[in-house]
């Protein structure tokens, strides 16, 4: 023990984040229990250990006694008044113990408990750092791909890319540098478990949140985001700054920093809305890029009847049904759509233009 291992130890708290003061403790209690692996206890034993030159003793206290039934824990007078004249019966002495009587064995012991807080420490350090970062966006490069799930790699630590959790139409490959938002992270034996997601809502979020200005100093807010992974996303963004448009702060000069998410994604289509507390407006908001006539909302039960030109009926429906369903997520209504058409042969527009006046 010596100032080659605290300058170990200084390069271990460097490069792995382990307290160094954690492992010489560790070392403290390995020399307890390879102690007691020798002697057979340790009750009476302490370790002290110089923080600045790695040097270290191991004192036994012991009791002294006129007859000695116990050496581990009692000295004799006699040898108690080898060391001092002046300790009596029933003084506690603090015999040095040299470590090179603990036998091979103990050292090996002793070592291996070193070794096993050290790994220890490894995997908390890193369930720590992955920890603070759960529920957010890190960076990772794909590394292998297997039949349900793709393993990147994040750094110190691999993040799991399950089956659930990939978009179907995106094809990556290994070495491919992607985002992805870290759902759970788990703490298991062999080191933390990181469940990444490139399909949840939470990192379109995450993205805008990255590449606009506004968002990270609170003046623009994302309300809510409604996705089909791959495909298109609604976002809903309100301003806490009359001077500030949302909907302009989040596409960017030139459409740049909402190029940025989309190419991330990888081509995914994302509609950037206006958030009113006005349901209806809200709505129509949603609908978007479609024109809208008439919105008459139902609050209590969040429904809404939609009249649109008949025109822009397919539009507003969207592709298989996607634009009306991302709106109604991203709302929280019930939506009916119906033509101009439709409307007024149900009997119903005039009654929707008698509401919305």
């Amino acid at each position: 023990m010596n100032r080659e291992l605290i300058e170990a130890l200084n390069i271990l708290e460097k490069e792995k984040d382990i307290s160094k003061e954690v492992l010489l403790e560790a070392i403290e209690n390995s020399l307890i229990q390879a102690y007691k692996n020798h002697f057979g206890k340790a009750d009476n034993v302490k370790v002290t250990i110089d923080r600045e030159t790695g040097d270290f003793k191991i004192f036994a206290e012991k009791t002294v006694v006129e007859t000695v039934e116990d050496p581990v824990m009692e000295i004799s007078l006699d040898a108690a008044h080898e060391l001092s004249k002046k300790y009596k019966l029933g003084d506690v002495v603090n015999i040095e113990v040299k470590s090179k009587e603990f036998g091979r064995i103990a050292t090996t012991n002793a070592k291996n408990i070193i070794t096993q807080k050290i790994r220890e420490e490894e995997r908390n350090v890193l369930f720590d750092k992955y920890m603070s970062k759960e529920k957010d966006v890190v960076t990772g490069i794909v590394q292998r791909i297997n039949s349900r799930s793709i393993s990147i790699d994040l750094g110190k630590a691999e993040g799991i890319l399950n089956e659930t959790e990939q978009v179907k139409s995106e094809r990556l490959k290994p070495n491919d540098r992607i985002k992805v938002y870290v759902v759970e992270v788990r703490n298991r034996p062999k080191g933390p478990q990181i469940v990444v997601s490139r399909t949840h809502p939470e990192l379109v979020k995450r993205l805008f949140e990255m590449e606009v200005a506004e968002i990270q100093d609170g003046v623009v807010e994302i309300v809510g985001v409604a996705r089909e992974a791959g495909s298109r996303s609604k976002i809903s963004v309100r301003s806490n700054h009359k001077k500030v448009d949302p909907v302009g702060s989040c596409v960017g000069v030139n459409g740049t920093r909402v190029g940025a998410v989309v190419k991330e994604l990888r081509g995914e289509k994302i509609d950037i809305i206006n958030w009113s507390d006005n349901s209806a407006v809200f709505i129509e908001n949603a609908l978007s890029p479609s024109k809208v006539i008439s919105v008459v909302a139902n609050d209590e039960e969040k429904t809404a009847k939609v009249v649109v030109p008949d025109y822009q009926l397919s539009l507003a429906i969207g592709k298989e049904g996607q634009n009306a369903r991302l709106a109604a997520r991203l709302t929280g209504y019930k939506i009916d759509i119906k033509s101009e058409t439709q409307a007024r042969e149900a009997g119903e527009f005039g009654v929707a233009e008698e509401e919305e006046e």
